[in-house]
């Protein structure tokens, strides 16, 4: 298949960069001045106006860029609410688990969300769920993104529970990056290995199973 990468298609990198650089300001932010939630907030909400800025140029799609700044900026308010610094990770400790549900819900009523991310993307809509090698191949993968979200929220919940601000911190950025890239680089593998060798690829939805493929 001469399709792109899932990162290519996906653009994990830049995501990365947005999920990690405010996380990692406010960490520092909030040490670098006594512990000042306030300090914290702040340089995270410029990291995020950076970021954000920096993919607009990069011409991304501006409802994406805000919705990664109100997410930072959600964070950051519900830290001030409650007082705790730690609170700055609770949207995010929230929004894992729920993605990992979310996942694996899509994969057994056969609407994968790695087909529906995908497909989006390659403005398909939903044709790809009309090739059943294709269908199959997306349910395998997406398994792959429900292990990830799955790792997050058993790291994240008992630092969280501990009250351990820096090491979330160094979660995020640890479980960023290196994780996103180890699974768009596993999914795909397993989206590969999973479609005959005769299919045409990502981009080319089939409506009849092509001769080499096998059920299961």
């Amino acid at each position: 298949m001469a399709d792109e990468s899932l990162a290519d298609l996906l653009g994990g990198r830049r995501a990365a960069i947005d999920a990690t650089v405010p996380a990692a300001g406010f960490v520092v932010g909030w040490l670098a001045a006594g512990r000042s939630i306030w300090a914290g907030a702040a340089v995270a909400v410029a990291g995020a106006l950076l970021v954000s800025g920096w993919r607009l140029r990069r011409g991304d799609k501006p409802r994406a860029v805000l919705i990664g700044l109100f997410g930072v900026c959600l964070a950051a308010l519900i830290a001030l609410r409650t007082g705790r610094a730690e609170d700055f990770f609770l949207l995010q400790l929230l929004s894992n688990g729920a993605s990992a549900l979310a996942w694996a819900v899509s994969i057994v009523i056969r609407w994968p969300l790695l087909g529906v991310v995908v497909g989006a993307v390659l403005g398909q809509k939903t044709r790809w769920r009309r090739d059943p090698a294709l269908l199959r191949a997306y349910q395998r993968g997406s398994w792959v993104w429900v292990l990830q979200y799955a790792v997050r929220v058993a790291v994240f919940l008992p630092l969280y529970a501990a009250g351990d601000v820096v090491a979330l911190g160094v979660a995020r950025v640890a479980l960023t990056w290196p994780l996103v890239a180890a699974c768009l680089a596993a999914s795909w593998w397993i989206v590969r290995r999973a479609l005959p060798a005769e299919h045409p690829g990502l981009r080319h939805p089939q409506t009849v199973v092509p001769s080499g493929a096998t059920s299961g």
